[in-house]
């Protein structure tokens, strides 16, 4: 089945829409999506490896944008949508706290939930709630999703073929390790903050 979901992406990679779709869920992602556009970027820049930057600008881009109407759901509709997308994460309780301190590391938040596997909609909805100062978001938002797009997509550039057969021979391994690190993200979001 891994194998096949594989086949599928690589075939949705090489279609005339998978910039278009990329963006899109790049832009859902970091405001409502629990998918990361890793899922399909990384089969995109090992399909053609060419346009392995236009992907990276793409994903970052509408990354942050997305990232900004997180950032309005939290300042103009934490009541409504933002806290249903809270209350999804079992984060309730811990998030009042949470919010209390946000804004002191804000940006180093903002920062490492860029770079990382950690729901990245939690913090652009946070930033929202809390008034975080917008030019600190969107700066700390470019340079993480950047600088996390741009790496992916520059690793499969330099090391294309060799990745492409690594991941091909041990996809199922990977896949699970992948499943890891995002229910990792969502348990740190419960359990730690």
């Amino acid at each position: 089945m891994i194998r096949r979901l594989y086949d599928w992406a690589m075939d949705l990679a090489a279609h005339r829409h998978a910039t278009a779709a990329l963006g899109f869920i790049a832009f859902i992602e970091s405001s409502v999506f629990p998918i990361p556009p890793d899922a399909l970027l990384i089969p995109m820049v090992l399909a053609e490896r060419a346009k392995a930057w236009l992907y990276a600008t793409v994903a970052t881009l509408a990354s942050v944008i997305g990232g900004a109407a997180g950032y309005a759901i939290g300042y103009f509709l934490f009541d409504t949508v933002g806290q249903a997308i809270i209350d999804f994460y079992g984060l309730g309780e811990k998030f009042t706290s949470f919010s209390s301190k946000y804004n002191e590391y804000g940006l180093a938040i903002v920062f490492f939930a860029g770079l990382t596997p950690f729901p990245y909609k939690v913090i652009t909805i946070a930033s929202g709630v809390t008034q975080m100062a917008v030019p600190v978001f969107i700066a700390g938002s470019i340079v993480s999703r950047g600088i996390r797009f741009f790496l992916v997509c520059g690793l499969l550039y330099w090391f294309g073929p060799p990745i492409r057969a690594f991941i091909e021979r041990y996809l199922g391994w990977l896949t699970l390790a992948m499943g890891v690190l995002l229910v990792g993200g969502f348990l740190a979001v419960r359990y730690v903050f």
